[in-house]
């Protein structure tokens, strides 16, 4: 009797530090206490997409409005003197959350104690560039991502942008085995905005209202978006995208051609490649991944397959992912039809012909 009371005792004592515990948690989330700042390495820093990324970072579009960071800026040496009048400019931003900024062309100094590392340097994909580009990349990626290996925080989280960015963050992964491999990503999140717009813009409702739309694949010109499975939220709820918009056609050839040849069309209009909106795209890509996204929602992202789908284990394969607590997951179980399927395999067929192309370089 006397152990059933002590057992009862240490129960009630438990549930009671336990609720004091939740309690004491619940008050400090109000309080008004400043994380330890992130640092953040942006290679390509003195880039377009890097001065428009940059501030972004600094002003807590990419990690939120509470997270200090501290930049470390890349690039090569002919860009060093761009590269410090970038930092001048983050300095007179006098952006609160930026603790410090260092600018740099000595990539050990840039990737010490990188906790995001955001790789936009790459030598840009070119019409009719092949092994070429890739052979060019594989130096790259292979110096940086050995600086990230030794000097890197062990659970940093990296984002490939530079073209072709699957590839790069394969080359990457070879060359920085201590980096987990889900910690290496491909950016598609670009593709995946530019096919809620083209949507929102289909149906004239706010992008806002626009979800789960899916980027399969590669970020190449033959990427797949999928409509498929996309909602729209019309107040009442969330309806299917094939509903709303009862234009199949529209859905198989308009919209995967505008959402696959909307950078050469901006390159068009304004003579110069997708910047900001590619800037923008890395933010999301990165704040979803590291704060989350809400339930019963999805994202494109460029990761390392496991199989899903079909798609050969090893590429790095963009999917829908949901996030949640700085971890991303494939979403599993989607229906895939027939025109899903060989706008998928083509795409793999891609993959795999750019990673033999880089495999042979690294040996």
């Amino acid at each position: 009797m006397e152990t059933l009371e002590l057992v009862q005792k240490v129960v009630v004592l438990l549930i009671c530090l336990s609720l004091s515990w939740r309690i004491i948690r619940y008050i400090w989330s109000f309080a008004d206490v400043e994380k330890d700042p992130l640092i953040v390495l942006v290679t390509g820093a003195a880039g377009q997409i890097g001065y428009a990324l940059v501030p972004m970072i600094a002003e807590g579009a990419m990690l939120g409005p509470n997270q200090p960071v501290i930049l470390h800026l890349l690039d090569i040496e002919p860009a060093s003197e761009i590269l410090k009048g970038v930092k001048m400019e983050l300095m007179d931003g006098a952006f609160p959350l930026l603790k410090d900024v260092i600018a740099t062309t000595d990539v050990t100094e840039a990737c010490r104690g990188v906790d995001i590392a955001i790789m936009l340097g790459g030598f840009p994909r070119r019409k009719g560039d092949g092994k070429d580009l890739i052979f060019k990349n594989v130096g790259i990626y292979k110096a940086q991502a050995s600086a990230l290996d030794q000097y890197a925080d062990p659970n940093c989280k990296v984002l490939v942008v530079a073209n072709p960015a699957n590839t790069n963050a394969l080359i990457l992964k070879e060359y920085a085995p201590s980096i987990p491999e889900e910690n290496i990503t491909s950016l598609t999140r670009l593709d995946h905005n530019r096919a809620l717009s083209q949507i929102s813009e289909n149906l004239k409702v706010h992008v806002g209202d626009v979800r789960n739309a899916i980027i399969w694949g590669n970020h190449s010109s033959n990427l797949y978006p999928d409509a498929n499975h996309a909602t729209v939220d019309i107040g009442a709820g969330h309806k299917p995208v094939k509903e709303l918009i009862a234009d199949d056609q529209w859905l198989k050839t308009e919209f995967i051609t505008n959402v696959e040849q909307r950078g050469q069309a901006i390159i068009n209009a304004r003579r110069l490649s997708s910047a900001f909106s590619t800037a923008s795209a890395a933010c999301d890509h990165m704040r979803d991944w590291i704060l989350g996204i809400p339930k019963g929602t999805w994202v494109s992202m460029g990761v390392y397959s496991d199989g899903s789908y079909g798609i050969q284990p090893g590429l790095i394969y963009s999917f829908p992912v949901t996030c949640k607590k700085g971890e991303w997951s494939i979403v599993q179980g989607l229906k895939i039809d027939e025109f899903s399927r060989e706008k998928m395999d083509a795409v793999e067929r891609e993959l795999i012909e750019e990673k033999t192309m880089a495999y042979s370089c690294l040996h």
